[in-house]
């Protein structure tokens, strides 16, 4: 390849529910445009992180966890994943490397097998492990799936990702960039506003309820004076969710606000004027319209 020329591709981030998959889009393009949680299952669907890394630009397809489904909107998740690795030019499994080689990536390293896909390995979270252990894990998950090559990270600290994204780089296909070379992702700032709110409900409300919810933009439009109005709607299947989210007095809420606007506004470097409002919809799970607005497919 000349100085001049360029390479541009899909690289599909895929794994069992937080891996780090979306740890490493938000490393790589600098700036978040994936939500992150300790709770497992956050990612809902493909989200796009867009960036340069030399000469290529590499869009990163953060897909949600691959698990074994129980709801409707688990498969679906699940169906978003796997159609991220159709749409790839290179697939990426990444590995809790803490958690191990669990019967998720088991199962994942075998649909990869059955569909003859040949994959780069990424043990994430090394940082939190002892190298013998990490030898035996390597050993152990190149033994079952066939790997290109295998890198050993952390995409919380950085270390040795610039050495992932050289190979990815180096390894994507000659071609004109996809994206303007500004451009961090695909999703527009209406439903990253949303999707930060989703962050927050996450890290604020305990045990399942975050699960039970969907959270969609309503309003996006700039003021006279150049701020952001924002309002963001909460659905919640039951009237019993939505006193748990509102809290006592409205404290809970109150305190989602200020931090997603919080967010946001360093986000964007601009002044956003934040609404939230928590409303009951039933069975929401069934409405394909509450799918759709997200990209996947009511199954």
């Amino acid at each position: 390849m000349t100085e001049n020329q360029t390479r541009c591709g899909f690289v599909a981030l895929i794994g069992a529910p937080n891996a780090g998959k979306s740890t490493i889009t938000n490393n790589f393009v600098g700036s978040k445009v994936s939500i992150v949680s300790p709770k497992v299952q956050t990612t809902r669907t493909q989200v796009k992180g867009i960036g340069i890394y030399n000469n290529t630009q590499i869009i990163f397809l953060d897909t949600p966890g691959i698990f074994k489904p129980k709801r409707r909107l688990d498969k679906a998740m699940v169906n978003s994943a796997w159609d991220g690795v159709a749409d790839a030019d290179m697939v990426v499994l990444v590995v809790d490397a803490k958690r191990g080689f669990d019967d998720e990536t088991r199962s994942i390293i075998a649909h990869l097998n059955k569909k003859k896909i040949e994959a780069i390995l990424v043990l994430n979270k090394i940082d939190l492990v002892p190298k013998d252990k990490l030898l035996g894990l390597t050993h152990n998950l190149n033994l079952e799936g066939n790997f290109k090559e295998t890198f050993f990270i952390s995409a919380e600290t950085g270390q040795n990702t610039e050495v992932l994204y050289n190979y990815i780089a180096d390894n994507l296909p000659e071609s004109p960039w996809y994206y303007p070379e500004d451009q961090i992702s695909d999703m527009p700032l209406k439903m990253l506003t949303a999707e930060i709110v989703r962050e927050k409900l996450f890290l604020y409300l305990r045990q399942e309820l975050p699960y039970e919810l969907t959270v969609e933009p309503e309003l996006w439009e700039r003021k006279e004076d150049g701020s952001i109005r924002a309002e963001i709607t909460i659905y919640v299947a039951r009237d019993s969710q939505k006193v748990i989210i509102l809290g006592k007095n409205g404290q809970m809420i109150k305190r989602i606000g200020q931090s997603a606007r919080k967010e946001i506004e360093n986000l964007l470097e601009e002044r956003v004027h934040l609404f939230l409002f928590v409303k009951v919809r039933e069975n929401w799970q069934e409405d394909a319209e509450r799918y759709s607005l997200w990209g996947l497919k009511l199954v």
